[in-house]
């Protein structure tokens, strides 16, 4: 059995479920928009685009306008896994936007989210 590669996979195919998961608690479309734009520099024409074409998760990333320097400062575990301790890129920057994502959906201020 093929392994699933989530690198290979549409951004644009799992956005909407980052939006699912921040509504259900009770956040927004717009605030996981900031997340993505200040971990990306992507503005809103350039994430429509990349989710139009169905971008891949690894251009997405490759392509990003600027990756914001402060996300080193990233830490903890998603799916089971030290963000700061994945050596792959591309993968270290998915649990990232995930890591976000899921202080977002636990209710955590954006200034803390954004790591201001």
């Amino acid at each position: 059995m093929a392994k699933f590669d989530i690198t290979k996979s549409s951004f644009g195919g799992v956005y909407p479920l980052y939006i699912t998961k921040a509504e259900r608690k009770g956040r927004t479309k717009a605030e996981v928009d900031e997340i993505i734009f200040w971990l990306t520099g992507y503005d809103e024409m350039g994430l429509k685009k990349v989710i139009d074409t169905s971008v891949t998760f690894e251009d997405f990333f490759k392509e990003a306008p600027e990756m914001n320097a402060s996300r080193g400062l990233i830490k903890g575990v998603v799916c089971g896994v030290r963000v700061e301790d994945i050596v792959d890129d591309t993968m270290r920057e998915i649990r990232y936007l995930d890591k976000l994502i899921d202080e977002l959906a636990k209710g955590k201020a954006m200034e803390k989210i954004l790591r201001k």
